[in-house]
């Protein structure tokens, strides 16, 4: 394996269409065609349009990621591509892609885990991490705490027993009447208002990491209002919502972290960027000798420089690269690799 090998990452699991080419430690350029705007009429991504518009885009968005960093094709040493998890349409349109390259260029292919690696981004923003650490993951798909003790060593420890923290996000937005993508508006009105709403009961929310109830907690609570013909303050209920999504997860975080003895934590995934989770995580982890890490912004949504990553640590650890009969995974769990 060279010293820094020039890897080409493509990323289509939902519905971003990025790709980034990476030179060793160097990330070289990062191109990323975002479809919110498409799917906000909808209130939500409709799978055959995302797959639809990352066929039109992928190629494109893969010529300028390469010209961004000045780098031919034929300078490829290798190419990783998300294969799971994330939406099977979707997800088909970039691992064709990348085969079909790596067929053509004659170089390895890796098949990257989506979720190693939105906590794999943490490398770039802190060169200086090292495993073992702890990583909370807080995605629209995933949602819990790992134990990260090696390049290639994911171990979760704790994960919520049924929706994910960003899926909560976005249908108490969509109940609320917010436009998609939800969870940012939520934390832009959070900010307007006070979290005095009690919407489940917090005693018992520390038991569990558990979503549904609390996305179910917001539906009733407007329909009360409703049927009582009085209207929700919007910025309270955010506030009051948020406050208990991020709480419950920073809560099973801190203790996980003091009962490994494990004192680094990462954030992973696109809930990341919430602003609250982060000042939530950075105060309690201060409060107990932790040191706290974050990717930037640009990197906590779905982008194709963690894929480059990601296939960096797995060319670096000797993991056999995938065959050209890889397929697209629509579920996956953190530790599995594809072949």
């Amino acid at each position: 394996m060279k010293e820094r090998p020039i890897i080409l990452g493509i990323e289509t699991s939902c519905d971003e269409t990025s790709a980034a080419v990476l030179k060793g430690d160097e990330l070289l350029s990062n191109i990323i065609s975002s479809q919110i705007d498409i799917h906000r009429r909808f209130g939500g991504v409709v799978p055959e349009i995302a797959s639809r518009n990352h066929l039109t885009a992928v190629l494109p968005v893969i010529d300028e990621a390469l010209a961004a960093a000045g780098v031919k094709k034929t300078e490829l040493d290798a190419i990783g591509v998300t294969y799971g998890a994330g939406l099977v349409g979707a997800l088909l349109v970039g691992v064709s892609a990348a085969k079909a390259l790596a067929y053509a260029l004659d170089i390895p292919l890796y098949a990257v885990n989506h979720i190693e690696a939105h906590i794999a981004a943490n490398y770039l923003a802190t060169p200086e991490l090292r495993p073992p650490f702890l990583a909370v993951v807080a995605s629209g798909g995933h949602t819990g705490v790992a134990r990260v003790d090696g390049l290639n060593e994911f171990v979760m420890l704790a994960t919520t027993t049924d929706d994910a923290i960003g899926e909560a996000f976005d249908k108490a937005a969509r109940a609320v009447g917010l436009p998609y993508p939800g969870g940012p508006e939520i934390d832009r009105l959070a900010k307007l208002g006070k979290p005095i709403i009690k919407l489940i009961d917090r005693k018992k929310s520390k038991a569990e990491l558990s979503y549904s109830g609390l996305k179910t907690a917001v539906i009733n609570y407007l329909h009360n209002l409703e049927q009582r013909g009085e209207k929700p303050n919007i910025p309270d209920l955010c506030a009051s919502f948020q406050t208990i999504a991020v709480d419950m997860l920073v809560d099973r975080a801190v203790a996980t972290a003091r009962a490994t003895g494990i004192n680094t934590v990462v954030a992973a995934g696109g809930v990341s960027a919430n602003s609250y989770l982060r000042d939530k995580l950075k105060a309690d982890g201060a409060r107990h000798g932790l040191t706290v890490c974050f990717p930037p912004m640009s990197l906590c949504t779905d982008n194709a420089a963690m894929i480059a990553v990601r296939a960096r640590d797995m060319m670096r650890g000797g993991i056999p690269p995938a065959g050209l009969a890889l397929n697209a995974v629509s579920y996956l769990k953190l530790g599995e690799s594809g072949k």
